[in-house]
């Protein structure tokens, strides 16, 4: 079977980074691939890449544009969040745990209603550090493009 590959670059604030023109102090971020039916979003962060603006010093609110980013990079496939079938969680803090599953139902109930009761497969790892240190949550992501 011939699969055919296709990349999404990832943007910080409308630019376009590839390697090796990302500053030295940024984490190289991941790009979003989808390889036959399969959506792969690794390296989602806490860190604001849309905007610009810092990384939000809480738990949540770095969970939160963690998921937001992948919203994006499964809408900018033509596929959404209801199409996750598995996701890796990395926390530099195993007490965010209760913190990370609140939050990601809260997230699944407002933008991904299907996976509230069809939940993807789930691993988590904790970590002792991210690509920054004030990164405590990374998000990583197998879903796609449609459900048969």
């Amino acid at each position: 079977m011939d699969w055919e590959v296709k990349y999404y670059p990832e943007y910080w604030v409308g630019k376009k980074l590839a390697y090796p023109h990302v500053a030295p102090e940024s984490p190289k971020f991941a790009r979003s691939v989808v390889v036959g039916n399969l959506v792969f979003v690794s390296g989602c962060t806490g860190q604001d890449t849309l905007t610009g603006s810092p990384t939000p010093e809480d738990f949540e609110g770095q969970m939160i544009l963690a998921l937001d980013k992948v919203k994006m990079a499964m809408e900018e496939v033509g596929s959404s969040m209801n199409n996750i079938v598995k996701t890796l969680m990395l926390l530099k803090n195993l007490d965010d745990y209760p913190h990370m599953r609140r939050t990601e139902l809260e997230y699944y109930q407002k933008h991904a209603p299907f996976l509230v009761d069809n939940p993807p497969a789930s691993t988590f790892l904790q970590v002792a550090s991210l690509a920054k240190p004030e990164f405590l949550v990374e998000v990583d992501v197998i879903g796609v493009l449609k459900r048969e």
